[in-house]
């Protein structure tokens, strides 16, 4: 039974509903929300354990947490890390900045969208700052913060094994950051250096939560912007019309989690890639064409065709240069809906710098 047939495509949501698990990073503001008191005024300021208790939760959950505050950088970064607080906080904006170009800041350093944060404040001339300049985000008065973290936004459907690991994963790729600021060399060498493995695996049923997750998490580097449910992709996994693999990445630095999926439709004479996705975190890595040639390879392999679905969704047009890298192109195209053909006898030799492994 094909997909089209099974219909298994999540619809979007009702406008206005809230989407769950939407909310991929809280910056939190500190005089008066993070602690009692304004540090500049008094460097005694108490520490509100309350707000501690949901930063630690959060965390746990794998929502990423920052800082946009007005105040003296060396100051605040000492009394956060008096606090214990400084390892969990990513990519610290402390300056006297609008808090709006802060949080621009924050956003292009983890590459996560507007709209996947939330920015909390007791001043309702900051939250309402921020409001002004970016519409997309989700403002909270600290007042109000626990009444917020209990929406579906603020609330991942699974708490999967990376959920925990996600802030070390980012630290992670902060170390790497700063690792290539200070290589000298191509690209290609930087990248030779990390000592990649890339593996490939047929989904199993522990990967199914992981593999919601990334679906719902992944925006730029998405095929076609459709969600699937575990269920979904539990049916597809089962079925032998089908292929749903996952795609994991390690290196000399640790291990950046499961990063990719890709799931075929397995026709008898064509194939169609009906959705690929891989984390944003890898965008800069190459490792999206490795994942590609290896689905191409095995249509060719089955003699049959290879063709792959896209839909533009404004966000995915990596995803876009990944196909036409490949050699896919335009067959045919309904409304927003357009499908790729691949070129099998223009397969590329994978990149050097990077190792696959297959696991069956």
């Amino acid at each position: 039974m094909s997909i089209d047939q099974q219909s298994t495509l999540t619809p979007a949501p009702p406008a206005g509903k809230p989407v769950r698990g939407r909310i991929k990073c809280i910056v939190w503001d500190l005089d008066n929300t993070l602690w009692d008191g304004v540090l500049l005024e008094d460097e005694a300021v108490t520490l509100r354990p309350w707000v501690v208790e949901r930063i630690k939760r959060l965390d746990e959950m794998g929502i990423l947490q920052s800082v946009a505050s007005k105040n003296d950088r060396a100051v605040a970064m000492a009394k956060l890390r008096e606090f214990g607080l400084d390892e969990i906080l990513l990519y610290p904006q402390i300056n006297w900045n609008a808090k709006s170009s802060s949080i621009q800041l924050i956003a292009k350093a983890l590459n996560l969208g507007l709209d996947a944060f939330a920015f909390v404040d007791d001043q309702e001339f900051e939250r309402a700052e921020v409001n002004h300049v970016l519409p997309a985000l989700t403002c909270v008065d600290i007042l109000e913060l626990d009444e917020a973290l209990e929406r579906p936004d603020f609330r991942p459907r699974f708490l999967t094994d990376e959920s925990a690991q996600r802030r070390e994963m980012y630290r992670g790729q902060i170390a790497r950051d700063e690792l290539e600021e200070e290589f000298v060399g191509t690209n290609d060498e930087f990248l030779a250096s990390l000592e990649m493995c890339f593996t490939l695996e047929r989904a199993k049923r522990q990967d199914l939560q992981r593999a919601e997750e990334l679906t719902v998490r992944t925006n730029q580097l998405n095929s076609t912007g459709h969600t699937y449910s575990y269920d979904e992709l539990d049916a597809v996994r089962e079925s032998p019309d089908h292929l749903l693999l996952v795609a994991s990445l390690t290196d000399k630095l640790g291990s950046y989690g499961k990063i990719g999926l890709a799931l075929v439709d397995k026709g008898e004479k064509v194939w169609k890639l009906r959705m690929m996705l891989m984390s944003c975190r890898v965008m800069s890595r190459g490792v999206g064409m490795v994942m590609l040639n290896h689905i191409m390879t095995l249509a060719k392999e089955a003699g049959v065709a290879l063709h792959a679905d896209f839909v533009e969704t404004g966000r995915n047009r990596m995803m876009q240069i990944t196909y036409a890298f490949a050699g896919f192109r335009e067959v045919s195209r309904d409304g927003n809906l357009v499908v790729l053909g691949a070129d099998l006898d223009a397969l590329q030799e994978p990149p050097p710098y990077v190792r696959l492994e297959i696991l069956t």
